[in-house]
């Protein structure tokens, strides 16, 4: 089995169980990590409310005045929605996590409408 009909195939194992969420949807919250940890002096855990933030500035940067609608035309419209897909990803096997790392973590930690839309910062483009 090569690499990307790996990927396919837990991707479709991860739509079926949550159908809710699209196949683009886990890609971007890895891409999120990925983009996370590249800003890091030396690699470590990455929290929930690291990650969420790191979805919200990738969303800003990647899809400007249309990230809110990117994200929730996948299924994501809440920071609760990432968590429900990284833990998605953790039982796939695909991400670990630590022994103190809680569904929770991920919860109303902002309000998509204020990120990306109230608040949503011109210049994050440039």
């Amino acid at each position: 089995m090569t690499e990307v009909q790996f990927a396919d195939e837990i991707l479709h194992r991860l739509r079926q169980r949550n159908p809710r969420y699209m196949g683009k949807a886990y890609l971007f919250v890895l891409s999120s990590l990925h983009h996370v940890m590249e800003d890091l002096e030396s690699p470590r855990h990455i929290s929930g409310p690291e990650l969420a933030e790191g979805v919200r500035c990738l969303a800003l940067k990647e899809f400007g005045p249309m990230a809110r609608t990117v994200l929730e035309h996948w299924g994501i419209h809440q920071t609760g929605d990432v968590g429900r897909i990284v833990f998605a990803l953790v039982e796939e096997g695909v991400l670990v996590k630590e022994e103190e790392d809680r569904l929770d973590d991920f919860e109303n930690l902002f309000d998509f409408e204020k990120a990306f839309e109230q608040d949503y910062p011109w210049d994050v483009r440039e």
